[in-house]
């Protein structure tokens, strides 16, 4: 296996978007008339990080759209239908969000696959020991790309995995090439996260950092060793592989290359390492991020919680109440995650509003509001991993020094210690998962693979149609439908979910 060097990609990032599974995007050309230099292959990755700028993946549709559909917010009297649908669970084929996602991540699919079936042609005609490297670099980005969007294609559209059951449920429509004639089937879900596991092996060998790298890998736009852990440790819990979710979330958490912020440290005069986390996307605990600039950047994945017009807030959706009584007077994730204002509806509303996503200070600056970077890895939730992990495995213990590491870094003055058993550590788990991963995308997973349902109860100037809503465990609703034009498209053996009918 052959140690290389961390390459930075420094160009501007552009992206496009592609309108479903079998078309190309847009501005890439035949694979015959691209990709012959390694430059070519440089920007051939320049455009699969650009990709996941798309508003319907990480600044967006992805990771709201799980919570709200979940029992995390209540949509508020007055608000513009936003995500209307998800939220009362009226849960559609033609939803243009559940395209848009689900082409979104296949066009991430395309442009890896086009990358690696051109490269090794560059490699033939390529003898400098530098540029060498860096095709080995490209490749390893490449599949953990490639790994990462059939994660959240299987995450979102299939059932909650089950080691007994998995070989005969669905999974994905696989593809692991640009051009050919591949069918467009449905996989088995043991075969889906097969493939998965298949390329982070391929990227672990191309991504592994030289024995003596002393750099810096926290808080980057750019994929390395220990993001290809990090999502082994994710799947690994998807996949009730307990053993491998501890193996891995411990590689992450044991390699000292991050930190957890900590509310007790100062990063300004009046924001702690946690608050800056959120308003500057800057933190040692972050294990990759969604890269943006002034000129690049993706959706405004605040903008549902705020609607600010500089003169009043009108959000679309606020937090549920139980989740804001979940947080404990010490724990100072609640200042962060939270501010109470009043809004701009006639009603009135003064209600705590998602202030994590209130927008990047630097965007702020030139009045481009609720624009932030998607922490789409960050080391808190490899504690909550291996915490998960360790129960399962009856390592109580293990998971409440896990849980009590993490809280110690939101609490004040360092307190948050908590003991798990075996009656409890579900419980504690799930609700500290809502309290560090709120509006991530998480929670509908959660649920689902935990087979759980919820009840919404009305509160302050909720919508009446959805406030009083029941989900019951294992509603197949949990589960994406196909969009409908997969399925009818000419010559489609896509089978739909139980969720299309």
């Amino acid at each position: 296996m052959k140690n290389i060097k961390i390459y930075l990609l420094m160009a501007t990032l552009v992206f496009s978007t592609t309108a479903c599974l079998d078309k190309y995007p847009d501005d890439m050309v035949p694979a015959d008339k691209a990709i012959t230099t390694v430059d070519e292959v440089d920007q051939a990755i320049i455009g699969i990080y650009a990709s996941w700028l798309n508003g319907a993946l990480y600044s967006g549709y992805l990771t709201l759209l799980p919570d709200i559909q979940a029992d995390l917010a209540y949509a508020v009297n007055g608000y513009s239908n936003q995500f209307g649908n998800t939220w009362r669970w009226n849960i559609l084929a033609t939803e243009p969000e559940y395209e848009s996602v689900y082409a979104g991540l296949y066009n991430v699919i395309t442009r890896c696959n086009f990358m690696l079936d051109n490269v090794d042609r560059v490699r033939q005609n390529t003898t400098n020991d530098d540029d060498l490297d860096r095709l080995d670099q490209y490749c390893g980005e490449a599949y953990f790309a490639r790994a990462l969007a059939y994660s959240e294609l299987i995450k979102l559209f299939c059932k909650a995995y089950d080691p007994a059951t998995a070989a005969n449920e669905l999974g994905v429509v696989l593809k692991s090439h640009y051009d050919g004639d591949e069918p467009t089937i449905r996989s088995s879900l043991e075969a889906s996260y097969q493939f998965v596991l298949d390329d982070l092996e391929r990227a672990a060998e191309y991504l592994k950092l030289e024995d003596d790298f002393d750099g810096v890998l926290y808080s980057t736009p750019y994929f390395c060793e220990y993001t290809i852990y990090a999502l082994r440790a994710r799947v690994a819990l998807y996949m009730q592989n307990w053993k491998d979710a501890e193996k891995y979330a411990s590689k992450v958490i044991d390699s000292k290359y991050y930190k957890l912020s900590n509310v007790n440290d100062m990063i300004t005069s009046s924001q702690n390492a946690y608050q800056y986390m959120w308003s500057n996307d800057e933190s040692t605990e972050i294990i990759w991020k969604v890269g943006m600039t002034i000129s690049s950047y993706g959706g405004a994945l605040g903008q549902i919680f705020f609607n600010y017009d500089f003169q009043s807030f009108k959000p679309d959706y606020v937090p549920a109440t139980w989740v804001l009584n979940l947080y404990s007077e010490q724990d100072l994730r609640f200042a962060a995650n939270f501010v109470t204002q009043p809004t701009g509806y006639p009603h009135g509303l003064q209600w705590p509003l998602v202030a994590k996503y209130f927008g990047n200070e630097s965007f702020i600056a030139q009045n481009m509001l609720h624009i932030c970077m998607p922490k789409v890895f960050r080391l808190s939730e490899q504690y909550l991993i291996r915490a998960e992990a360790r129960a399962n495995q009856k390592n109580y213990s293990g998971a409440s020094k896990d849980l009590s590491d993490l809280r110690r870094a939101r609490f004040q003055g360092g307190n948050g210690t908590i003991s798990v058993s075996e009656q409890n550590w579900l419980e504690i788990i799930e609700e500290e998962r809502v309290r560090e991963l709120y509006m991530e995308g998480f929670r509908l997973q959660d649920l689902k693979r935990w087979h759980k349902g919820f009840e919404r109860k009305p509160q302050e100037q909720s919508l009446t149609n959805g406030s009083s809503l029941k989900i019951e465990a294992d509603d197949v609703r949990f589960v994406w439908p196909i969009p409908k034009h997969e399925l009818e498209s000419p010559g489609s053996q896509i089978q739909p979910n139980e969720s299309n009918k």
